[in-house]
């Protein structure tokens, strides 16, 4: 499908793997409207998207309250007509195991990675469906499928993801608007405190991810890649 001229929310849009699905949008096209917790990086970032010729604007949003999800949704609204396209990418990490873990550090991460993008989907489906439909991407991580010790915090959000984007794609289908999670692997980001850095080369970047998000945008209306998994192609041998 054609999507230049529509408009995309993505929140984590100002780093990592959001800052890469935001700049490829803006290639493709689309209005773009980044959210994420710093107002600085939000100013920068919409700086550097209308410097590539991009219709842009953002927000400050943390994904944990609903009324910053909402306001950022109707900023994107007021600013450019409606929404499009969502791309629930916000994400923490913890690496830690289950009895090191507070119970404050349990919720922010469940907070972040299910209840954010529980927030997107509510304040955006209501947007697409009066636009006759729309697209919700939600960005989750092959921990949503492969448990690992030290990670049951981060497991759990992603395994829920997974299944809320399942249920979702089947609530929503018939307004038109599709729904797919992306799994990646290993991503050479700063996510969860690590490092980017040319001994991590042989891990995904993220305008692998990126590319994804924009394959998916380009499907036929009658099709509908649910679930994309994607890994690095020559991991360190163990």
């Amino acid at each position: 499908m054609d999507y230049k001229g529509k408009t995309a929310v993505v929140t984590g849009g100002t780093k990592g793997i959001g800052r890469a699905i935001a700049e490829a949008l803006a290639e493709e096209g689309l209005n773009v409207c980044v959210g994420a917790r710093n107002v600085d990086e939000v100013k920068q970032t919409v700086r550097e998207l209308e410097g590539m010729g991009a219709s842009a604007t953002g927000a400050a949003c943390d994904v944990r309250v609903y009324e910053e999800v909402e306001a950022l949704v109707a900023h994107a609204v007021e600013e450019f007509g409606g929404v499009d396209v969502l791309v629930n990418n916000a994400g923490v990490g913890l690496h830690k195991l289950v009895e090191e873990t507070s119970p404050e550090e349990f919720r922010a991460v469940l907070e972040t990675n299910l209840f954010g993008v529980f927030y997107g989907c509510r304040a955006a489906i209501p947007e697409m469906k009066k636009r006759g439909g729309g697209y919700i991407i939600n960005v989750s991580s092959l921990a949503g499928a492969n448990p690992h010790p030290r990670m049951a915090t981060y497991n759990a959000s992603k395994f829920a993801l997974n299944g809320f984007s399942e249920a979702l794609m089947q609530e929503v289908r018939h307004d038109r608007i599709k729904v797919s999670y992306v799994m990646p692997g290993s991503v050479n980001t700063e996510f969860g405190g690590g490092t980017v850095s040319e001994e991590n080369a042989w891990q995904l970047q993220p305008e692998d991810i990126a590319r994804v998000v924009v394959d998916l945008l380009r499907h036929d209306r009658r099709s509908l890649p649910s679930r994309v998994e994607i890994r690095p192609s020559m991991p360190p041998k163990k």
